[in-house]
């Protein structure tokens, strides 16, 4: 089992397969995991084997080592496509959230005013005000929603604590489209449970919810990189293609990733 623990605060920049050339910021720990979900298919492993013991980095670092990041890179004539909040964990988690955001878009406009702030979230935090209005803030607000099936949240997300489905679902339409939702599509078995979210029992449901959410766009996508759970398998590229397709019909702009 490999898995991938991120630098802390800033990692990369990396190529992203639905965002292009990405530069990281990480709001957690650089020694482990901290997140309000504990998913299967994590590229950083389960959250039991990853415990850190270094704290959150905090406002003030994160605006220094960005600075420092996006000068050096002014310099070197490669500036990021995205700067995105994403690495060993759920980043809304971070108690400065909000206003870590507002210091990256003011470096943004000051060194890569073409760059999109990005947000990659399990939406587990959405219901706090000021989250939501941070996200509101971002260029792409992008948000997880695996399915709309609670078993199979607690069976692949393992969400910490309460997670109360019907109350993310209003939450997300409260972003009045300002937001992208992502799903991991997925075959196999874990611990003797089937994992495939590909069928219509899956699919149809999911697509409803997301019809009612209205996103500005959908991106489905597949396993990448090793997961900690072993049995696991990708969605074939005409299972996402089908599903995109679906998306595409109902109105909304879909994009897939093998």
């Amino acid at each position: 089992m490999s898995t991938v623990i991120y630098p802390s605060p800033i990692f990369g920049p990396i190529h992203s397969r639905r965002l292009g050339i990405s530069l990281g910021i990480n709001l957690l720990p650089a020694d482990g995991k901290v997140c309000s979900f504990d998913c299967i298919f994590c590229e950083c492993g389960f959250n039991e084997d990853h415990r850190p013991t270094l704290p959150l980095p905090t406002r003030e670092e994160v605006r220094i080592r960005l600075e420092d990041k996006l000068r050096q890179m002014t310099a070197e004539g490669q500036l990021p496509d995205v700067l995105t909040f994403a690495g060993n964990g759920e980043p809304t988690c971070h108690p400065h959230f909000a206003e870590i955001i507002d210091d990256t878009i003011l470096l943004r406009d000051q060194y890569c005013p073409k760059a999109k702030v990005c947000v990659l979230s399990n939406a587990t935090m959405i219901h706090r005000q000021q989250v939501h209005d941070a996200l509101m803030r971002v260029d792409n607000n992008i948000l997880h929603l695996d399915t709309v099936d609670p078993q199979y949240i607690r069976r692949v997300n393992h969400p910490n604590g309460t997670y109360d489905l019907p109350q993310i679902l209003e939450r997300m339409k409260a972003f009045n489209g300002h937001l992208i939702i992502q799903t991991m599509f997925m075959r196999g078995q874990c611990n003797g449970e089937s994992v495939d979210n590909t069928g219509e029992a899956y699919v149809r449901p999911w697509l409803e919810a997301v019809k009612a959410i209205k996103p500005q766009q959908v991106m489905v996508y597949t396993i990448d990189r090793e997961t900690p759970a072993q049995g696991l398998e990708k969605a074939s590229r005409e299972q996402l293609d089908a599903i995109r397709d679906r998306v595409i019909a109902a109105g909304i702009p879909c994009t897939a990733s093998y």
